[in-house]
This record gives structure tokens, C-alpha cells and sequence, in this order.
């Protein structure tokens, strides 16, 4: 469950990636016409939104979409506490269902820390 204490991601971006991730699917399915897929898994990453934080202690804390809670990640030692990032969520789907998340942090526009959740 979300801590209220920390940045959340707006529900709606998140409702709009998975929308994405399903249309995929659906079109992938069309085009198979009930035939194997082939080279294709299902696979698919949507960007979904991207929000500021703070640096406190030399890390960053969030919560996390589809009931993955609350996660904080360590920054480099160069990234002075105080400063403002950016965290931009991925929605990690299988045939448009999501089964993960990955979080990108970056400092400067300058990716400094990627995790992945689920099957991300």
C-alpha cells in the first residue's frame, strides 16, 4: 500500500500506458488471425510519466503503481542531497497484461539510476 509521505504517479498516466500495452496486443492478435504470433512475445515497455523528486540522505523514495509499494533508490555520491530529479515510470506488459515497472532516475537529464520490478 502507497505510503502518503512519498511522490506518487498519476493514476491516469499509468491507466493510459496499460491502454497502449493492450491495444498492442489486440493488433498483434488481429494480424496473427488465431496463427501463431511468431518472432513476437508479447513484450512491451510504455513510458507513462515522469516526476520530480528530492534527494534526501542519497536517495530517492516513490511509490510504485500495481501494488508493488513503496521503494527508495540510492543515487551516486555526486548527486548532492537537496537536489531535484527526475523519475520516469516504464509499464512492463505480456499481450497487454502488466506484469511490471521500471524506474529511470536521472540527474541533469542524465540517466543515473534504473530498476526494474516484476518482470521488468
Amino acid at each position: 500500500m502507497p505510503t502518503a509521505t512519498y511522490p506518487s504517479f498519476d493514476d491516469k498516466a499509468i491507466s493510459q500506458a496499460i491502454e497502449t500495452a493492450q491495444r498492442h496486443s489486440k493488433a498483434l492478435q488481429a494480424k496473427a488471425g488465431g496463427q501463431q504470433i511468431g518472432a513476437d512475445n508479447g513484450e512491451l515497455m510504455v513510458s507513462a510519466q515522469c516526476i520530480s523528486l528530492t534527494v534526501n540522505n542519497g536517495q530517492v523514495c516513490l511509490n510504485l503503481p500495481l501494488g508493488l509499494g513503496s521503494v527508495c533508490l540510492p543515487v551516486p555520491p555526486w548527486v548532492p542531497s537537496g537536489a531535484t530529479v527526475s523519475a520516469c515510470l516504464d509499464i512492463c506488459s505480456v499481450f497487454g497484461a502488466p506484469c511490471g515497472v521500471k524506474v529511470t532516475v536521472s540527474f541533469n537529464n542524465i540517466p543515473i539510476v534504473q530498476k526494474g520490478y516484476g518482470c521488468c
